[in-house]
């Protein structure tokens, strides 16, 4: 497995054979079995895996929590050549972002919702850094989780707008045993909190019985997942949203193909998760 942090022999390695397909993995690090699924998902379509591990600045806000983002590389590296990876690239902050720097990648409408409202800046930085990793990396295939549904859903409004030649692939949440959603930041959680984050799990639940039993109100929907976060006294709600899966508008009906969202604090941690329903 090559480490790197060097473009020029990243490149060297991607196109030793010009013919060969490669799956990339963008991740900002401190793995888990969501960032290896996504690893063996890449693994069985191409003929090379690389990963990315780079905790990047300029998708954090300033009270956001890039400083004590948990971190642990040889963890990581460990965990990716047990899983058959060929290639990590390691840059840093001074090769992503040189003295000068003055570019940006922006997705302008769907960034507006969601995850948007609160963390307004949060989206630039993400299609900066993908846009940065897909010109370095060049891979035939992309892979990110269903987790990260806006996410997504702007990084394939860019690959399309900006005419990528890669394939992104989206791949299911993985979850704990319990239900709640793999994430980097459940390191935080410990005790009464841990148990508490199990609310994001029980309200989409809810979504989802709702719908199955013939609701089609969508704000009747939204005020009895309010209602179950607000009953969890760990829990502060940041949003509840059920909008259409493409655009991310929010709707009234549950009609067709819908995301159903939402954002919580824990504690000090915030926590992101959703479900697609369709009727």
């Amino acid at each position: 497995m090559l480490v790197t942090d060097n473009i020029s022999h990243l490149r060297t390695a991607r196109w030793a054979d010009p013919r060969a397909t490669w799956g990339l993995v963008p991740t900002m690090g401190f793995l888990h079995e969501g960032h290896l699924a996504l690893v063996r998902a890449a693994k069985t379509a191409n003929d090379y895996v690389a990963v990315s591990i780079y905790v990047n600045p300029t998708q954090f806000a300033p009270t956001e929590d890039l400083s004590t983002y948990p971190r642990d590389l040889e963890r990581d590296l460990a965990l990716l050549r047990a899983a058959g990876v060929d290639l990590v690239f390691t840059p840093s902050n001074e090769m992503m972002y040189p003295a000068g720097f003055q570019t940006r990648v922006e997705v302008t409408e769907i960034t507006r919702y969601l995850e948007g409202v609160s963390r307004p800046t949060h989206f630039a930085g993400v299609t900066l850094v993908v846009a940065k990793l897909f010109n370095i990396i060049q891979p035939t295939r992309a892979y990110f989780g269903q987790k990260d549904a806006q996410q997504v859903a702007v990084l394939r409004r860019m690959v399309q707008d900006l005419n990528f030649n890669l394939e992104l692939v989206v791949c299911p949440i993985v979850r704990e045993p319990d239900g709640l959603a793999m994430s980097s930041r459940n390191k935080y959680l410990a005790g009464a909190e841990r148990q508490a984050a199990l609310v994001l799990r029980r309200a989409l639940d809810a979504a989802e019985a709702a719908v199955a039993s013939g609701q089609t109100d969508a704000e009747a929907i939204r005020a009895e997942m309010r209602g179950l976060i607000a009953a969890e006294p760990l829990a502060k709600l940041d949003y509840v949203s059920i909008a259409d899966a493409q655009t991310l508008v929010e709707v009234e009906e549950i009609a067709g193909e819908r995301l159903v969202s939402l954002a919580v604090f824990i504690g000090r941690t915030r926590l992101i998760d959703n479900v697609i329903i369709h009727r």
